[in-house]
């Protein structure tokens, strides 16, 4: 018995039996992150009137430069978070999908 084909054994099984519990957590993740992610923006107030700040030249309040530690502020910052956890499961399940169709 050579050591090569004992090792492609391992690999095989490996394949078979890990990759479709890996894809299937993942795609877990990027949906739940995909619902928290529709819900915190829906809860984030709109700001519509930024843009208009410029034209006029009024100045930022203390509530607006301190506005990281606020309720909108934490909702964006959990936002960004969920996008970049969504963005690289999708990579990942991505990246296991070919890893599968090669081995």
């Amino acid at each position: 018995m050579n050591f090569a084909t004992l090792l492609d054994g391992v690999q095989n099984d490996f394949l078979t039996s890990v990759l479709p519990v890996l894809r299937y957590v993942l795609f877990f993740i990027i949906i739940a992150c995909a619902i928290v992610i529709i819900i915190t923006i829906l809860m984030q107030a709109n700001n519509s009137s930024e843009g208009m700040d410029v034209i006029s030249g009024s100045q930022e309040s203390y509530y607006a430069q301190n506005k990281g530690s606020s309720r909108d502020g934490k909702l964006k910052i959990i936002t960004i978070v969920m996008s970049c956890i969504a963005f690289v499961c999708i990579v990942l399940y991505f990246v296991t999908e070919l890893i599968n169709r090669v081995g």
